[in-house]
């Protein structure tokens, strides 16, 4: 049967895999992006696309509200929307460290809130942080990107207690380095050493996440809640 699938930030990269693989599947699929514009990628799909920020919740609100009018209530989230700020801890401004923890960690709390409210209602719902690699093993130069991504298990893990006598999953893919624009303006060198860090010797494809991701909606992983998949073609074992 054809479900209600959220995905912020499903614009471009990692996003636009998942909603695109939903929507090959059949699945009627729902966007947020600033500017609010489909992509080329997904028209023809029956998905559309609304202008939401995650840092506000009257905008979350908005766009939930007109998903459920025009698509009905959410039944799969997956909360994908981040951002990175760069730099040495030395260096980092208080901006540089509240954009990206109100982005990537307080934004998909507000958006996993919201969505919990028609999953309740339903009694059934599936819930998918896009976390890193990076949450788990640490980055220099990233401690504000590593602590926000860090912080979804800790969410993901609360809402499985929280909501799992309701029928609703709470789960957490955590891609290691994956090919994408965010990854295209690394130099040379240092994709070489990422690379030689990888034990399967490559980076992953965008759609190899979204597979996961749909496994943890789909059936199969009906058992499944409070987990971290790792895809990181084997970087972070043991974290």
């Amino acid at each position: 049967m054809s479900r209600v699938v959220l995905v912020t930030g499903g614009n471009r990269g990692i996003g636009l895999a998942i909603a695109e693989a939903f929507a090959a599947a059949g699945d009627q699929v729902a966007i947020t992006a600033r500017d609010g514009k489909l992509p080329a990628e997904l028209e023809g799909t029956g998905a559309i696309a609304v202008q939401a920020d995650v840092t506000d919740t009257a905008s979350i609100d908005a766009a939930f509200d007109r998903i459920e009018a025009e698509l009905g209530p959410v039944e799969i989230l997956v909360a994908n929307a981040g951002i990175t700020r760069d730099t040495l801890i030395l260096r980092m401004s208080d901006d540089d460290i509240a954009a990206v923890i109100d982005t990537n960690l307080v934004g998909s709390l507000r958006v996993a809130r919201r969505a919990a409210k028609g999953m309740l209602r339903l009694k059934r719902g599936r819930i998918v942080f896009v976390s890193s690699v990076v949450g788990l093993l640490g980055s220099a130069g990233q401690a504000n990107y590593a602590a926000s991504k860090s912080g979804l298990i800790g969410l993901a893990r609360s809402l499985a207690r929280e909501l799992g006598s309701r029928g609703i999953t709470a789960n957490v893919v955590a891609p290691g380095f994956v090919d994408t624009e965010m990854t295209a303006v690394l130099g040379e060198d240092r994709k070489a050493e990422i690379v030689g860090a990888v034990p399967l010797g490559r980076y992953a494809s965008p759609s190899e996440v979204a597979g996961v991701v749909q496994f943890l909606a789909g059936d199969a992983a009906g058992y499944i809640t409070g987990a971290v998949i790792p895809v990181d073609g084997g970087l972070g074992m043991g974290h």
